[in-house]
C-alpha cells in the first residue's frame, strides 16, 4: 500500500511538472519562450524587462525545485540525498542565474544566443532531476 502511495505521489509530481509547463505563458514572464521557438539566429533580441525576467525564472525555477525534491524524496525516502539535492539546487542556481544574467546584459547581436538559450533551459526544465534520480540510484546500488 505505501508503495502504491509512493508511485501515485510520484505520477502527480510529474503531473504538476508537465502542468508548470503547460501553462508556462500564464505563469511566468518571458518573452525569450516565443524568441527561441522561432529563426532566433535572425531575429534580434526582444526588448524585455530583465527584472520581471529573472524573477520569473527564479519562481519556475523555485516550483520545478520543490516538485523535484518531493520527487526524489518519494523515491529514496533519505533524508541525506534530499539535503544534498537542496545544496546542489541552490548553488547549480546562483550560479546559472549570475551567468544568465551576464549572458543577457552582454549581448550584442546574436552572438551568445544558444548559450543563453542552454543555460535559461537549465533554469527553466527540471532537467537536474533527471540527473539525479539515476545518479543517487547507481549510488544506492553501488553501496548496497
Amino acid at each position: 500500500m505505501k508503495r502504491l502511495l509512493r508511485i501515485v505521489g510520484i505520477i502527480i509530481c510529474g503531473i504538476l511538472l508537465l502542468l508548470v509547463r503547460g501553462f508556462e505563458d500564464n505563469l511566468f514572464y518571458d518573452p525569450l519562450l516565443e524568441f527561441f521557438k522561432g529563426d532566433y539566429t535572425r531575429m534580434p533580441i526582444p526588448e524585455m524587462d530583465v527584472s520581471s525576467l529573472l524573477m520569473g525564472l527564479a519562481f519556475r525555477y523555485f516550483l520545478n525545485t520543490l516538485i523535484s525534491l518531493f520527487i526524489l524524496w518519494l523515491v529514496f525516502l533519505d533524508r541525506g540525498i534530499i539535503k544534498l539535492s537542496v545544496l546542489l539546487y541552490v548553488v547549480l542556481f546562483a550560479l546559472f542565474m549570475v551567468v544568465f544574467t551576464l549572458l543577457i546584459y552582454s549581448l550584442e547581436g546574436t552572438d551568445n544566443l544558444l548559450v543563453l538559450f542552454y543555460v535559461r533551459r537549465f533554469l527553466i526544465q527540471p532537467l537536474f532531476l533527471l540527473i539525479l534520480v539515476p545518479a543517487f540510484y547507481f549510488q544506492k546500488q553501488k553501496s548496497a
